[in-house]
């Protein structure tokens, strides 16, 4: 089942290092601070930590506009489902 929330920005891991575009970045920010974010990021839930794989540069933009959480869809997950993210 999937759900979509506002997250606490400091309640969601990314183990996978990305390289940002900061020009994405940049014009994202601008967006979500004229008309909020509009799409969730994706983040799967395992044991009740929150892991984030995509929406890498709206997780930045928030960050960088000083946001405390980010809408996210949230898909409960086993753990084996986060082992196969981190292959």
């Amino acid at each position: 089942m999937v759900r979509i929330q506002e997250i606490p920005l400091n309640q969601i891991k990314r183990p996978l290092p990305r390289t940002n575009d900061p020009q994405k970045v940049q014009a994202l920010m601008e967006s979500i601070g004229a008309i909020g974010q509009q799409e969730p990021i994706d983040v799967l839930e395992v044991d009740g930590l929150y892991y984030g794989f995509s929406g890498c540069h709206r997780y930045e933009a928030c960050q960088r506009l000083g946001k405390e959480t980010i809408l996210a869809r949230v898909r409960k997950a086993p753990r084996s489902v986060l082992k196969m993210h981190l292959a």
